[in-house]
């Protein structure tokens, strides 16, 4: 597998330090406020590429923290008149709400800061017993950039590019603006914790640093994050890492991309902020899912509620297909022929390409391609009457049935049962176009009647006024079935 790693700014083979495991760790959320779709993006990136690890028989050790203290928590508690630690705690439980209906695996360990702030003050201690730090007469404790020779080697940044910007605030005790705060002298009625400086707290870049290498050995394999994080925070990471280890830090930097809305920046001055719930009080959960898997990680995603349409419809031909392939391997009676062996070989360049993707730096929107193409390949055997009886059409479907299966459990998606996942589909769509269905159902009641007294003028004039509410009736062997038009 080939994976692009920031620090190179290349795809590189993916060997993991220990042969058969892989060490992991990502940036989790600071826990102030509900989840956006910004965090949902990041959260299914990662929990794909470590399906997709173990899907290749690798043993992962996931690691994912949470900033359980931290100025934005401290800030939002005051706006509520609510303790930091509560809030925290309040929005780690809402996280996992979401993250449990986008089906985003558990970590295998889930770090909190406040529950490693030894951890964290004996870093910083090793980091001024080695010089790389200092703490100052009011009990701040800062990291000395200069001392570190490769900072910015994540980011591409220049250090004097970075020093001619920067400028410390009033107040500060730092010996140059470049250097970033380790600790934090505790201030009035603020949360704080004993230290060798005083009571205080630790600043956030030293957070994953501690914990990362509290339960994983160094150098990580991967350290992911989304993009935003590249610059400071993992910059700084590897800076206070590298300068208290004097061994690198982490081999592979792998940060997903920016959600956009509608091609612009998404923020709450704009109007166009859209949290996890927003969304899912319109879409199914695994419609967001498949949505955010649409387009390769590392690119930038424009998320609109026609995006999430277009990915409706996406997932609704999936899910069909199975339908029509469980039908069909359930009630055929299948005879022998000559199968075209042209049909298998595509399956089988199909799954192949489906793996190239999956090894070209998680390429999730080829992959789906390449799915797209057996689903096909199901429906045009479903179409060939000449085909759909043989023995042949049956193991064909079987592998397909198998490829979507396996390759669902890496997206997370595709899990469920198809009639009832088409069901939840019908009526979420009807929700949004403001069909009532408690109206639909009595209007196919209705019809049902007169089509069974034989009064076909009576059930057409109902069959058009479904259509005017938006609704398309279908008859089925197995009786009347609608959905939205």
């Amino acid at each position: 597998m080939r994976l692009y790693n920031t620090l190179s700014g290349k795809k590189e083979d993916f060997v993991p330090a220990i042969e058969g495991r892989v060490n992991m760790y990502v940036c989790g959320i600071t826990a102030y406020d509900l989840c956006h779709v910004g965090h949902a993006r990041s959260s299914v990136v990662f929990d794909v590429l470590v399906r997709y690890l173990r899907h290749k028989g690798l043993a992962v050790t996931f690691v994912r923290n949470f900033t359980d203290i931290d100025d934005k928590i401290i800030k939002r508690a005051a706006e509520l008149g609510e303790d930091p630690g509560h809030l925290a705690e309040r929005f780690i439980a809402e996280f996992y709400v979401d993250m449990d209906r986008l089906a985003v695996l558990r970590a295998d360990l889930e770090p909190k800061c406040t529950e490693h702030i030894p951890e964290m003050i004996a870093l910083s201690q090793t980091l001024i017993a080695k010089g790389h730090a200092y703490a100052t007469a009011s009990g701040d404790v800062y990291f000395r950039v200069r001392s570190f020779p490769d900072y910015g080697k994540l980011s591409g940044r220049n250090i004097e590019d970075l020093r001619s910007g920067a400028r410390i605030a009033p107040g500060e005790e730092k010996e140059d603006p470049l250097d970033f705060a380790l600790w934090k002298a505790a201030k009035p009625g603020e949360p704080s914790w004993d230290s060798p400086w005083g009571p205080g707290r630790p600043g956030w870049h030293i957070e994953c640093s501690a914990m990362s290498g509290k339960y994983l050995p160094l150098p990580l394999d991967i350290h992911g994050g989304g993009q935003d994080l590249a610059f400071p925070h993992h910059e700084n990471e590897i800076a206070q890492s590298e300068a208290a280890t004097g061994q690198p830090f982490a081999n592979y930097w792998v940060h997903n991309g920016f959600v956009q809305v509608n091609s612009e920046k998404m923020s709450k001055s704009l109007g166009n902020f859209f949290t996890i719930r927003d969304i899912l009080a319109k879409f199914l959960p695994e419609t967001l899912r498949y949505f955010l898997l649409t387009m390769h990680y590392r690119s930038p995603l424009d998320f609109s509620f026609e995006a999430m349409e277009e990915a409706e419809k996406g997932l609704k031909r999936v899910y069909a297909a199975l339908s029509q392939m469980e039908q069909s391997l359930a009630g055929e009676k299948w005879s022998k022929g000559a199968f075209p062996q042209e049909l298998v070989q595509e399956l089988d360049g199909l799954e192949a390409e489906w793996q190239r993707s999956m090894e070209d730096d998680l390429n999730t929107a080829g992959a789906l391609g390449h799915l797209f193409g057996a689903v096909r390949l199901a429906g045009r055997l479903a179409e060939d009457k000449g085909l759909r009886k043989q023995e042949g059409a049956r193991d064909l479907w079987r592998r397909i049935l198998d490829d979507l299966t396996a390759w669902g459990q890496v997206f997370g998606l595709f899990a469920q049962a198809p009639a009832a996942f088409l069901d939840q589909l019908r009526d979420s769509r009807a929700s949004r176009a403001g069909i009532a269905q408690a109206q639909v159902e009595e209007l196919l009641t209705a019809r049902l009647a007169a089509r069974q007294a034989k009064d076909f003028a009576r059930s057409d004039e109902i069959r058009a006024e479904l259509t005017g509410l938006g609704v398309e009736v279908k008859d089925t062997p197995a009786g009347q079935t609608w959905d939205v038009v």
